[in-house]
Order: structure tokens, then sequence, then C-alpha cells
């Protein structure tokens, strides 16, 4: 695990899963029909619990100007700044349990924000960096 520091809050737009796990895909292949598959755009998947069993998850981009969300017709959520912990997984196409399996170690920390999220900061289109955010205090 490595310690991150997110220095300002990051506003996205998304789309929701039906379901988590088994919606996660088909929501990033709608994100991606969106923003045309831009290699550069900044993608996330955000991640946490509705009720007990229940995950919500959101496949989102960054906005590349003011507006954007809006015109494509999507609601936005903010990605808070601050200190996070995070497990880097390289190549995580041919390892997708390797995030649900980051997630379970991350989620062990008893520093985390009980207001946080699960964040999958995509980089590029093979790496993932999976963080929590750690409380203030």
């Amino acid at each position: 695990m490595q310690n991150y520091f997110l220095k300002q809050d990051i506003k996205v737009f998304y789309v929701k899963a039906t379901s988590f796990p088994d919606g996660v895909t088909e929501a990033h292949q709608k994100l991606h029909a969106l923003t045309g598959f831009a290699k550069d755009k900044k993608i996330y998947g955000i991640s946490y619990p509705e009720s007990p069993g229940k995950i919500i998850y959101k496949a989102g981009a960054e906005e590349d100007y003011a507006g954007e969300a809006e015109k494509l017709g999507c609601p936005t959520f903010i990605i808070k700044k601050g200190n996070y912990s995070s497990i880097y997984v390289k190549g995580f196409y041919n390892k997708i349990p390797a995030i649900g399996k980051a997630f379970q170690k991350l989620l062990d920390n008893p520093g985390i924000d009980p207001e946080g999220c699960c964040v999958e900061m995509y980089e590029g289109d093979k790496d993932v960096r999976c963080m929590v955010r750690l409380s203030d205090g």
C-alpha cells in the first residue's frame, strides 16, 4: 500500500451501473460511448455502499471543460481532495479480480474516511490506482 495525495477535488460526470459487480462493464462502455473513447480522457470508477449488501458503482470521467457534464446529460460527483491509501494494479485487464482484492485490503485500514468511497483512477488503458480516502483527523 502507498499513500497518495489528491491536491484538489475532482469533478467527474458519470454513468451509474445498473448493478454491482455485473453492471460495471456496461457502465464503462456507456461512458466511453459518450466520451468517444478519447485516450487522454481521465476515467474513474467510484463505489460505495448504499445499504448492507448493496454497492453503488459509477463509471466517471473528468470534465475537460466546464459544462461538459450538462452537455452530455450526465450527473456529476466530486472526488474529494486529501490523503488516500492506494494500491497500484498494473495490467488490470489480465487480472480484474486484483482490483477487488486491492479494495478488500484497503478497506481493512481503520483510518479510512467513513464518508468516503472507493476510487479507481485509471492511468492509461492498462493500469489502475485503487484508492480509499483517509480521515482528516
